[in-house]
């Protein structure tokens, strides 16, 4: 059967059935429309997210496999737990999403460049107005001055933590962060982490894939999960009293 590739308006905010995503490129299920506070919402809930580059037009995605988390399953191996317990780290929980994201658009290398655009900057800022993305950032004090040294963000769709994108400028900062997100979801039933797709450094952390079929399963079910507004609430976090080392 071939698959055709759907091509979205500025005045519409509907989706194809994400079944119907490409099989080449994997996962493409179409193209166009824009990035308002309403479209991202319901591709988020569809499990569906935007991912281009810049000479791109604005492309969705819904790939099979999908790359997730179970709470449990997040690794904290020997040499973090070392590593952590001698650190000075401090977290915090949505101070400083614009900083973060700012950090994560950085270019991770000379021949690198960047999918988060100014335009994906704004996108997902309103998302964080709106009280549907989140930060957690890691901060570390050197000569009395407070420093963003990793963090990660992403949407909340219930109980599902639908990461978006992480940084570290010091060893293990992004780690930390992901093991907070992880005990802050650890008390709903249904909780897990979407990480999209594979990557080493995430599957070193614990992610795995599952069929898409699968994850819309969980994702349905995560909805089903009302967290209360404490759980990103803005504050400074204890993280020694939430992660067990």
């Amino acid at each position: 059967m071939k698959q055709s590739l759907y091509y979205l308006n500025d005045d519409e905010t509907w989706f194809p059935p994400i079944h119907q995503a490409l099989d080449e490129p994997p996962g493409l299920l179409a193209v166009g429309g824009d990035l308002s506070l309403l479209r991202l919402k319901k591709a988020y809930f569809s499990g569906i997210f935007p991912w281009y580059s810049d000479n791109e037009p604005l492309l969705w995605w819904s790939p099979d496999p999908r790359a997730i988390i179970e709470i449990d399953e997040i690794r904290l191996n020997k040499s973090l737990k070392k590593f952590l317990r001698k650190c000075r780290y401090q977290v915090s929980i949505n101070r400083s999403f614009n900083n973060v994201i700012q950090q994560c658009a950085l270019p991770r290398s000379e021949d690198n460049g960047t999918w988060i655009f100014p335009e994906m900057q704004d996108a997902y800022q309103a998302l964080h107005n709106d009280g549907t993305a989140h930060s957690i950032e890691v901060w570390e004090t050197q000569n009395e001055q407070k420093q963003l040294v990793g963090g990660l963000y992403g949407v909340a769709v219930g109980s599902c933590f639908c990461g978006e994108s992480m940084f570290s400028s010091k060893p293990n900062a992004s780690k930390l962060a992901l093991l907070v997100l992880g005990q802050l979801l650890k008390p709903f039933k249904n909780a897990l982490i979407d990480c999209q797709l594979p990557n080493p450094y995430l599957m070193s952390m614990g992610a795995k894939t599952v069929p898409r079929e699968l994850f819309v399963e969980r994702l349905n079910a995560a909805k089903k999960d009302t967290l209360p507004a404490d759980v990103f609430s803005v504050r400074d976090i204890n993280w020694r009293e939430v992660v067990p080392l």
